[in-house]
């Protein structure tokens, strides 16, 4: 089997890597169990030290780490930059604190002496997103090391230079006796990792499917698991909002990332006061956005991370408007290569729609008039997904309602 890095901007394969075998599997686990019994003994002050180190090379290699990310997954350079340096300012975060959050709780109960104390459990497997291809990995593998844990990263398939790199700055860092490895492999051997006893926990970040395959597996085997799945985020703007602020914010949430963000705005909810001018400004912002090459600065959306993204998105689009969604802009899949897809607005989907239940992962967004505060909410509240939310409102009591609600 072979793992490809296709660059989205024009389908080239920039390298094709052999997936590993399970032999060479077997050799990583047995090489990160050995490592975890050195490393749970090192002080912290050692840990963090080489936590340290891994954030300065990040920032000395940040252009060329920079480059890695937009040409595996198409991420504008300006924000892979700062993905770069987010990782880095994590790693001297953890080195600055690791130390004060593994302190023992001492608890006064009258015993001679009670405590909690905080103890690394092993090695740690990661299944980790392309969106973030750096700091998904990062804001996992800084606090377990940083703990004593050994970490196991099977990253998506679509960005294995990211993943090999990641490997590659934790070595120079000193972790270079299998406290970090990489695994290139495919989903179809996460589970057996998982099962396998040398394996403490895991942890992903995904679509709602994989979620449930490495939950159910973990459960099976008795073993801890962290899971961020999907988000379909609401974006409130009530009348007292301040309307350019509003604006400018929808826009920059929707299209961070190209629009693959899970925590992105995903549907604009708009008092109906103000929704004809919401809707008027944020039509002239999403005509205005620029397809292009992410390394042109003038570029304001790359190219959707591969073609199957791409073509799923826009069939999303495509049955939303059968089913009733108004397209307000964009959805027409562009000509020529590239994983491109334009910014993109629907309103008002009926409630059985795929552009109202469901992610939409690109840069769509979903429009909605409501009359008060409580239909927003409401509004905002019927989905399944969780992550995260927005209100625009210059009103404590709308606040206050909706944080409650």
């Amino acid at each position: 089997m072979s793992i490809k890095s296709i660059n989205p901007l024009n389908g080239a394969v920039i390298k094709a890597y052999e997936a590993y075998d399970d032999a060479l599997i077997n050799s990583i686990l047995a090489r990160s169990l050995a490592a975890f019994e050195t490393q749970k003994l090192r002080g912290v002050d050692v840990r963090c030290d080489m936590l340290r180190k891994a954030g300065a090379i990040l920032r000395d290699q940040k252009d060329l780490l920079a480059r890695i990310i937009v040409d595996e997954m198409g991420k504008l350079y300006s924000a892979a930059r700062s993905e770069i340096e987010k990782c880095a300012d994590l790693c001297d975060y953890y080195a600055d604190h690791a130390a004060q959050f593994l302190e023992d709780d001492v608890i006064g109960i009258g015993a001679k002496q009670s405590f909690v104390r905080y103890l690394p459990i092993g090695p740690v497997l990661a299944v980790m997103p392309w969106n973030f291809p750096f700091w998904q990995v990062f804001r996992f593998a800084v606090p377990a090391l940083a703990a004593g844990n050994t970490a196991l990263l099977k990253h998506a398939s679509n960005v294995p230079g990211c993943a090999l790199a990641i490997e590659d700055i934790f070595k120079r860092a000193g972790f270079d006796q299998g406290e970090f490895q990489t695994l290139l492999i495919g989903s179809d051997k996460v589970a057996d990792i998982i099962a396998d006893h040398r394996v403490r926990a895991v942890t992903l970040t995904g679509s709602e499917g994989a979620g449930k395959a490495v939950a159910a597996q973990a459960g099976k085997y008795i073993k801890k698991s962290v899971l961020e799945l999907g988000g379909s985020d609401s974006f409130i703007v009530m009348p007292s909002a301040d309307l350019d602020n509003a604006v400018d914010l929808a826009v920059k949430g929707r299209i961070q990332n190209n629009g693959q963000t899970c925590i992105a705005a995903k549907r604009y909810i708009v008092h109906e006061d103000i929704f004809d001018d919401f809707k008027k400004r944020i039509l002239e912002r999403f005509n205005s956005l620029k397809l292009g090459d992410p390394m042109d600065e003038n570029t304001d959306i790359g190219p959707l991370a591969t073609l199957q993204i791409r073509n799923e998105l826009h069939k999303q689009v495509d049955v939303s408007i059968e089913q009733g969604a108004t397209l307000l802009c964009g959805g027409v899949m562009p000509e020529g290569v590239g994983n491109f897809y334009p910014a993109t607005l629907l309103e008002n989907p009926p409630k059985d729609s795929i552009a109202y239940k469901d992610e939409l992962f690109g840069p769509v967004g979903v429009l909605f008039k409501v009359s008060n505060i409580k239909e927003a909410v409401d509004l905002a509240n019927d989905t399944r997904f969780g992550l995260g939310s927005a209100i625009c409102t210059q009103d404590e009591n709308e606040k206050e309602y909706a944080i409650k609600h």
